[in-house]
């Protein structure tokens, strides 16, 4: 019976759409809940989303390092994102670049939109079409917006969630946020996918220095969840990235410091525990579990990341 309604619903809906406004049903929906956010003390900036649509990052999410990030939902049109940022870019703030925007949109009204620039200055945008429960909740470093909601709670849920969680670091903080949404009942429909995006407070040279986080669930039962994996994973790999620094500088105690801290967060990941330390045991018990770091270890030498005499090398892996 409940997927005969929502079957309904959806159908009522895109009738009203197509009938109003038909061009707006050339656009995705991501009838969701989502969060754009600045880190006064380190002044990164992110964008996070939940929705009961497939792939949400690849259309809501956006962000440029030394720019700024935008959210664009509800009926999605993507372009808000590369052009918002473009605009911001050239020097308008997040209202004005959002107003551009909008006054070129003829699907203005099914919109929600939400700029973040590298001040924490924000801008946002409910359209008087999106679907109820459908609001957003502006303030110095945040905007958190919603539509199809189940109840009004979610978007106070929120602000409250971010307010009170200043002590994490934005990854984290933002994804406390999602969960309050959802704790607080969430989009009507359920959930399916998540995605989190950390961009840098400073503009880069390189592309892949970009995002410092990028992080998305397409399609999972709990995409929240998911993503928290996902973040906690992220995190420990960012001590083995200090780690493989630190050993093509040769310091291999504060490598091993990094390799430790990193299996103190993932401690289950063979890969972790194999540069923790050269400990013939623990090594053992590596191979045990898959010859193919065995392997790995003989080919080490050869690139100057294991430093052992041929005999001891032979003793370890045989």
């Amino acid at each position: 019976m409940k997927k005969y309604f929502f079957t309904l619903l959806a159908l009522i809906s895109l009738a009203q759409v197509s009938a109003q406004n038909p061009e707006v049903m050339k656009d995705a929906f991501a009838h969701t809940y989502s969060i754009v956010a600045r880190d006064a003390e380190t002044g990164e900036m992110a964008v996070g989303v939940q929705s009961h649509w497939f792939s949400v990052g690849s259309i809501v999410t956006w962000g440029k390092s030394g720019v700024g990030v935008v959210a664009t939902q509800s009926f999605v049109n993507p372009a808000y994102g590369p052009q918002g940022l473009e605009l911001m870019e050239q020097g308008k703030n997040p209202s004005e670049a959002l107003g551009i925007l909008l006054a070129q949109d003829e699907g203005k009204e099914y919109r929600q939109v939400a700029f973040l620039d590298t001040s924490g200055n924000t801008a946002a945008h409910t359209g008087e079409l999106c679907v109820e429960v459908a609001e957003h909740i502006t303030g110095e470093n945040y905007s958190v917006q919603a539509n199809m909601m189940l109840n009004a709670t979610v978007v106070p849920a929120m602000q409250k969630a971010f307010l009170e969680n200043t002590g994490l670091p934005l990854a984290e903080r933002v994804l406390k946020v999602l969960q309050a949404a959802e704790a607080a009942g969430g989009d009507l429909r359920g959930s399916q996918s998540a995605a989190l995006l950390v961009v840098g407070p400073e503009k880069v040279e390189n592309p892949w220095e970009e995002k410092k986080i990028d992080l998305r669930v397409d399609d999972h039962q709990e995409p929240l969840v998911e993503l928290e994996r996902l973040l906690k994973v992220a995190r420990a790999y960012e001590f083995m990235n200090r780690g493989d620094l630190a050993m093509e500088a040769n310091n291999v105690e504060k490598a091993l410091e990094e390799y430790g801290n990193a299996m103190e967060l993932f401690p289950e990941n063979l890969e972790m525990q194999y540069w923790t330390d050269e400990a013939k045991p623990l090594f053992e018990a590596i191979f045990k579990e898959d010859e193919n770091w065995k392997e790995m270890t003989r080919r080490l030498p050869t690139s100057g990341l294991l430093n052992i005499p041929q005999d001891e090398l032979l003793n370890l892996i045989k």
